[in-house]
């Protein structure tokens, strides 16, 4: 009996240091749901490409905005598709995210989350500048191995702060990114892979893990 004492005793002051050095409020089924709006915007590109390279030089959409209005407005379209997915995906995370929270009484908002969000935001925030500096300079190919690496990287940077599964999440983008960089013209496969597939599996095993 007293040996079970100490056992829980054990596992309770495990718990407090958890709290107080992680972040363990992530949802699991923020991420599922993350991956599932990936899917639907890599699905609704597909649809706007219809059959178009993504890969077209600067001088093409310069041209296309005077004298091509097709090709202008598909590219716009693909912007507007990919901002939904990511303002979707951070809504589902925080509002979910938050309910866990409250659940676990745990704020939402601490020094904890802020350190998570710093380290997280410093190569997510470098990755989509440098993004839209290649975007506006027409090197479209190195656009969705970027957007997996810098992500990667922020997952990893953030891990420190929270589970380990994000390390591994991490890991996996900017390994998927690297390959993404050697094979050009199927960018939007392997970032329904990345942001979607992956998701989707990971967000599976944080719910199953941490979640129920």
């Amino acid at each position: 009996m007293k040996e079970k004492e100490i056992e829980d005793e054990l596992v309770s002051i495990r718990s407090l240091m958890e709290r107080s050095s992680k972040f363990i409020s992530l949802s699991g089924l923020s991420g599922i749901l993350a991956g599932v709006y990936a899917l639907i915007g890599a699905g609704i590109a597909n649809l706007l490409l219809n059959g178009q390279p993504v890969e077209r030089t600067q001088t093409d959409i310069i041209e296309a905005v005077g004298s091509d209005y097709t090709a202008f407005s598909t590219f716009f379209y693909l912007i507007i598709t990919a901002l939904a997915v990511l303002i979707a995906s951070l809504l589902t995370c925080y509002i979910l995210s938050k309910q866990k929270a409250k659940r676990k009484n745990q704020a939402i908002w601490g020094r904890i989350s802020r350190l998570l969000l710093f380290h997280m935001s410093v190569p997510l925030v470098s990755g989509g500048v440098l993004i839209f500096i290649l975007l506006f300079r027409g090197h479209y190919g190195i656009i969705a191995p970027a957007s997996l690496i810098f992500y990667g990287l922020s997952l990893v940077s953030a891990s420190n702060f929270t589970f380990t599964l994000v390390k591994y999440l991490g890991l996996c983008e900017i390994i998927l990114g690297l390959v993404a960089a050697c094979l050009p013209g199927y960018g939007l496969l392997f970032w329904a892979i990345g942001f979607g597939a992956l998701h989707i599996i990971y967000g599976s095993l944080m719910y199953l893990k941490y979640d129920r």
